[in-house]
């Protein structure tokens, strides 16, 4: 995460978002969205920001708290709006988890899908089973389980998820779409003097 964006508790975020110049932007899919999300956020998923960084900081009307599952997504927003200039902005610290675990205000659709945590750990593990079942028929299969293991704790270390990112293109994960144009517009937001 930059240095200067801080991670803020769940009693933070409520506080700023109160103060009516705060713009909750989740960054999740919008599947994951459409299935749960904060009151009043607006989706602008991280896989489709680099084209639009420009006009995202020129329309930030405010602070931004940046939202995804459980952090690491939010972060990387947080490093891409950084780098592109934008200073006004939170992480909301483990994102929709502990927004969630505090018994915040939630939204939800009448779509209900997995967290991409959820589909990468699924995903991970019958790889990982799989390839080491296998192996007992050709043993090389076991260099699958392997790359997946290696693969796993890159992303730990890195905060940044191959196989998540893979997975959020997937139809599954991509919803009806978000409307990039709409998010941008919504983030203007006048300023309390």
């Amino acid at each position: 995460m930059s240095g200067s964006t801080q991670a803020v508790s769940v009693g933070q975020a409520q506080q700023l978002i109160a103060n009516g110049t705060t713009l909750v932007v989740d960054v999740r899919s919008p599947g994951e969205y459409l299935t749960s999300h904060i009151p009043n956020s607006i989706n602008l998923p991280v896989d489709q920001l680099d084209p639009h960084l420009r006009r995202i900081v020129s329309a930030a009307g405010g602070t931004l708290v940046l939202v995804c599952q459980a952090g690491g997504r939010a972060e990387q927003a947080a490093d891409k709006l950084g780098q592109a200039g934008l200073s006004d902005m939170v992480v909301l610290a483990g994102g929709m988890n502990t927004w969630v675990q505090a018994g915040a205000p939630v939204e939800h659709g009448e779509i209900k899908k997995w967290a991409l945590e959820r589909q990468v750990r699924l995903v991970a593990g019958s790889i990982v089973f799989l390839s080491v079942l296998a192996s007992i028929w050709f043993p090389p299969a076991k260099w699958l389980a392997f790359a997946i293991g290696f693969g796993l704790s890159f992303a730990a270390i890195s905060n940044t998820c191959m196989m998540g990112m893979l997975l959020m293109k997937l139809p599954y994960n991509k919803g009806p779409g978000c409307d990039i144009d709409e998010a941008i517009t919504r983030l203007t937001r006048p300023q309390v003097a």
